[in-house]
């Protein structure tokens, strides 16, 4: 049942090294859309990634026009606080695509109005301009997880023993 985490131009290698971690963590395929801001070898996106690497299935496009050439046919998820529906609006099928844009300026407008009826956002308060990349993508991670019952995942890795005496 995979799912992929996709960025398109990130600007922030600590940004991208989190989301790595989620990525690692949850099982996601991570899909990175030059140009980045940063090269893959930066210090703060390693050690943001921590020993988390080996773990991610990592995949690097020259531009969006191969991404989509390559993933033909995908279902996409486009995040944007210019969606009308919220991410918890939809009840997501098993192999999905969720896009993000850059940390600045979020996904072209011209993509968002060809995807219109896929665009999604996160709600927020009024006022509030956006979420810090990482936290935006582990949102929609887990509400992905969270729909197909957290499949493959531990439940209960380290858990506390309750009946223990002290």
């Amino acid at each position: 049942m995979p799912f992929h985490i996709v960025l398109f131009q990130p600007e922030i290698p600590q940004n991208t090294g989190n989301i790595a971690r989620t990525c690692a963590a949850t099982g996601a395929s991570l899909h990175l859309v030059d140009p980045l801001g940063y090269s893959l070898s930066d210090r703060y996106l390693k050690r943001a990634g921590l020993d988390y690497w080996p773990m991610v299935d990592i995949h690097e496009y020259a531009d969006d026009e191969e991404f989509f050439s390559k993933n033909k046919g995908a279902t996409c998820y486009y995040l944007t606080k210019k969606a009308e529906r919220s991410y918890s609006d939809i009840t997501y099928p098993d192999d999905v695509y969720f896009i993000f844009g850059r940390e600045s300026v979020g996904l072209d407008d011209n993509l968002l109005r060809s995807h219109r009826d896929e665009t999604l956002r996160i709600p927020m308060r009024e006022g509030a301009r956006c979420l810090n990349l990482s936290n935006s993508v582990a949102i929609i991670a887990y509400e992905y997880l969270r729909q197909k019952g957290f499949p493959h995942l531990e439940k209960s890795d380290h858990t506390f023993d309750w009946e223990e005496q002290q």
